[in-house]
């Protein structure tokens, strides 16, 4: 099936859920992004910092893009001018730069605390007890510029799919503690990104608002790295979206 009729279909499941649809377009070529685009689709999700800002340079400035992967402070000010929703917060000081970086853009940045939920020592995220801890602290309290949205997670890269099943179910109990008891009067915190091709169904049962989808749209297949596109050694068979917090796939310092 062709890009388009993948995003027809998934459309079709996801709208009477309300669930928003962001298209994880790391590592494919801009013809791919703009055959989606011109099916209507406007959100995609990035998991490098260069390569998002290469992409926002060359397309429609319409498109709101998303990042996914592991962010470092130092490279926040390269998309603070532009960018739609940061993912994968996962720690004080990182939100702390993005408000800076908001600060000097005169806008406020749109953020999810990414939350740890998986079996897997490879995810990023942080845990209950520091979620609350951070959304406490005095710090958090002066930040005006990068607003806390909802929450991210990404489930156990697993078969078993009660597993799955629970751990999205944590991530809900949770978002709505948090909801209670410190956002209570945010109308914009509104939103769960749970769910990926492998699991979206599960996470939306479970009451995700966004579903962060790469290959099922895209498809799977032999490229060379988008950095690598004028050479004639491609990378192995890209990962899933499943691994877009990967330590390996991070932007080296």
């Amino acid at each position: 099936m062709s890009i388009a009729a993948n995003l027809s279909k998934l459309n079709n499941e996801l709208i009477p859920h309300q669930v928003t649809l962001v298209a994880v377009s790391k590592t494919k070529p801009e013809a791919d992004l703009m055959e989606a685009y011109e099916a209507g689709q406007r959100l995609f999700g990035e998991n490098q910092v260069q390569e998002l800002v290469e992409k926002y340079e060359h397309l429609p400035k319409d498109i709101q893009w998303h990042l996914l992967g592991h962010l470092q402070t130092n490279k926040v000010k390269y998309i603070a001018p532009f960018i739609s929703l940061i993912h994968s917060v996962d720690s004080l000081k990182l939100l702390k730069e993005i408000d800076k970086q908001g600060e000097k853009n005169n806008r406020v940045i749109d953020c999810l605390l990414q939350i740890y939920i998986a079996d897997e020592e490879t995810k990023f995220g942080l845990d209950f007890d520091e979620v609350v801890e951070l959304l406490r602290s005095e710090e958090f309290a002066q930040i005006k510029f990068a607003r806390i949205v909802g929450v991210m997670s990404i489930a156990t890269n697993t078969e078993n799919q009660k597993q799955i099943k629970d751990e999205f179910y944590e991530l809900k109990i949770l978002f709505n503690g948090l909801k209670s008891s410190f956002f209570r009067k945010e109308d914009t915190f509104k939103e769960i990104s749970m769910g990926m091709s492998s699991d979206y169904k599960i996470a939306i049962e479970e009451g995700s608002t966004m579903v962060r989808i790469g290959s099922t749209i895209f498809g799977k297949r032999v490229i060379p790295h988008w950095k690598n596109k004028s050479t004639d050694k491609p990378d192995a068979e890209e990962a899933d979206e499943h691994d877009v917090q990967d330590p390996a796939s991070a932007d080296p310092e």
